[in-house]
């Protein structure tokens, strides 16, 4: 099974003091941590959990900036055989469908049996790219997986589902095809020591625009489906309540 993992490099908030930018359009991103986005590392343990039981190898691919390096070498260090990086100034401001655009400019020469991504990135929440990304690569796609088992030698996988008020859905689907994993699918591993050194020493695939054979106009605001115009803090006041 040849798998390629989709991961995002996104800073931890939960227990940080978050400054918006003078431009209203971003936070500060400075003093933040960053490291692979939560549901992004169950979907990379899900690839490696493939790869033990059925062979095959993983490619991890990110679009991001230099730092973000530091989260494909874990990847790496975890089991992952290679790592692309897609990135350009030109990129910033992308939205979800500009990403997975992006991401369809790598991918639609390579040779796979498998896409997966997280459920959702935790700095957007928008949960956009995978299945954007299965309609420009024209493959089946199923979001919110909780459960993987390949079947008739890699040609097809059982997949289940979770739905609304706790149901689940069990469907069958041809490979290749993308995936969009939820937490709790599996417990991710840690690196061990001998895997980061060796990590530091893999090379990192790096592509920009004219590398991905794309075009100014479809990527950044200009490519994108939606223009972020302003974050702002939620007002503080007290709870009222709305009678109907």
């Amino acid at each position: 099974m040849d798998t390629v993992v989709c991961v995002k490099h996104v800073p931890e908030t939960a227990e940080a003091d978050l400054v918006i930018r003078s431009d209203g359009r971003g936070i500060e991103e400075k003093n933040l941590t960053f490291d692979i986005n939560e549901a992004d590392n169950y979907a990379l343990e899900e690839a490696l959990l493939w790869k033990e039981k059925y062979g095959g190898s993983i490619t991890v691919i990110t679009v991001g900036p230099e730092d973000a390096n530091m989260t494909v070498r874990m990847c790496i260090a975890k089991g992952a055989d290679q790592a692309i990086r897609l990135d350009d100034p030109r990129f910033e401001a992308s939205d979800s469908y500009a990403i997975a655009k992006i991401l369809h400019a790598a991918l639609k020469d390579m040779k796979f049996d498998v896409v997966l991504t997280g459920i959702q990135a935790s700095d957007d929440g928008h949960g956009q790219v995978g299945p954007i990304l299965a309609q420009m690569l024209g493959l089946p796609h199923a979001a919110y997986v909780i459960k993987t088992e390949v079947l008739e030698e890699g040609r097809r996988a059982r997949v289940h589902r979770e739905l609304e008020g706790g149901l689940h859905e069990v469907v069958e689907i041809e490979l290749p095809a993308v995936l969009t994993i939820q937490t709790g699918i599996n417990e991710p591993r840690y690196a061990s020591i001998l895997g980061i050194r060796k990590a530091t020493k893999k090379e990192i695939e790096l592509a920009g625009m004219e590398a991905l054979g794309l075009k100014e106009d479809e990527v950044g605001e200009a490519g994108s489906k939606t223009r972020l115009e302003k974050l702002f803090p939620p007002p503080v006041g007290e709870l009222s309540l709305i009678h109907i």
